[in-house]
């Protein structure tokens, strides 16, 4: 496939990443702590490119254990670093154009010394080693997922993590066999590489309900009790099929290629319908949580447009260093009025109360209602309206509507 030349790194690009990743490590006095090279770069699994470095930083269990080993990684760094905060806050600087990230974790051998998810990381780099035969095929589903817009665990995306993406190729045995058995999925979905259950009946009833909410099951290799697909919305796992379904029709390079949110594209699709706009300068700090207030905005758009009467036929987002949400809406002229209904003709106090406010109010169906005056009557009260509201205030640095 020609898509592999373009993510696989040549031999030029390996040998400039090893020589930085060696040229900082051995830079890096950190005690008797252990560094060790984890994520993708470890794993062999990196796309071309990729200028991402995990670095865990390994203490020891018993002697560590009862202390706060971020603040121990912290007091023992000598270069500038910016400390990220997580479930266990690691330290993140640039160098060349890399970007590195050490990650405080204990050295355990197993997953039931763990005090945080973290610690368990490198137990997942060890199982991918030693199970993946070709490390390529990791690079097609990544890219793929990537192209198809279901990558990525940040919470804002909820998508397949690479650890997810290299379990299900390692269960599969490669690329094309992982699109193929994906477009027959039908929820729920069981998979146990290790076998640690009798049965997906055994696993469903032992593993947390709340960690199987999107009905699939993908059992960590090395803790058997999490379910590594957890995290992953039901939302990008339909669409996961969906896209291997359409690939298997339809083989093509095109749905290796990542398109970034084109609004000419947009302008053309929605036709004769309205396209609203909404840019936004997003807040400063991590990407994921950065990425949630994005969501809760375009969410609650969505929210507000069909709370007043707007049919949004289609709508999407773009995150990056400025966000941009989108929404298609049928162009359709909306009532001058709205029905507000009362309570109910036999329930005479509260019937009372409604008279009050609404004293010309009608009957119909054992029911009371008024006609009110629509307070937003088309997407330009809308968006005026919108970019005043306190809850989007508070989650972006600053917002603008546009109507197309």
């Amino acid at each position: 496939m020609k898509i592999l030349d373009e993510i696989t790194p040549s031999e030029k690009e390996r040998k400039i990443v090893e020589k930085i990743i060696k040229s900082v490590t051995e830079k890096i006095d950190i005690g008797d702590a252990k560094l060790e090279l984890g994520g993708s770069y470890a794993k062999n699994t990196f796309l071309s490119g990729n200028h991402d470095i995990d670095i865990f930083v390994k203490f020891s269990y018993s002697k560590y254990k009862s202390k706060n080993i971020s603040d121990e990684l912290s007091k023992r760094l000598k270069l500038k670093f910016k400390r990220v905060h997580g479930s266990r806050d690691y330290f993140q600087f640039q160098i060349k154009g890399y970007t590195f990230e050490l990650i405080p974790v204990f050295d355990i051998k197993n997953f039931s010394q763990a005090k945080n998810i973290t610690d368990v990381s490198p137990l997942h780099k060890n199982w991918v080693k030693k199970h993946l035969k070709n490390s390529n095929d990791v690079r097609l589903i990544k890219k793929f997922c990537r192209a198809q817009n279901v990558y990525g665990a940040e919470s804002y995306i909820k998508g397949f993590s690479g650890y997810v993406l290299e379990i299900l190729t390692i269960y599969h045995g490669n690329f094309s066999n992982l699109i193929k058995n994906v477009s027959r999925w039908k929820l729920p979905v069981y998979v146990d590489f290790e076998k640690h259950y009798k049965s997906d009946k055994d696993a469903f009833e032992k593993i947390n309900k709340s960690k199987r909410e999107n009905d699939l099951i993908i059992v960590d290799p090395v803790q058997k009790d999490r379910n590594a697909a957890a995290a992953i919305s039901r939302e990008k796992i339909e669409k996961f099929i969906e896209s291997c379904k359409n690939y298997l029709h339809n083989p093509s390079e095109e749905f290796f290629v990542e398109k970034k949110l084109n609004i000419k594209d947009l302008i053309a699709e929605s036709g004769k319908d309205k396209l609203l706009i909404v840019r936004i300068k997003n807040l400063t700090g991590k990407n994921d949580v950065v990425g949630s207030k994005v969501l809760k905005v375009f969410d609650y758009l969505n929210n507000e447009l069909k709370k007043n009467d707007f049919k949004v036929l289609k709508n999407g987002w773009y995150f990056n260093d400025e966000s941009v949400l989108y929404y298609v809406v049928k162009d359709e002229l909306l009532s001058k009025n709205i029905i507000h209904y009362g309570p109910p003709l036999k329930y005479k106090k509260y019937l009372e109360e409604f008279g009050k406010k609404y004293n010309d109010y009608k009957k119909s169906k054992g029911r009371s209602y008024v006609e009110i005056e629509r307070k937003i009557k088309n997407l330009k009260e809308f968006a005026k309206k919108l970019s005043k509201d306190s809850y989007i205030k508070i989650n972006v640095k600053e917002i603008k509507f546009k109507i197309l």
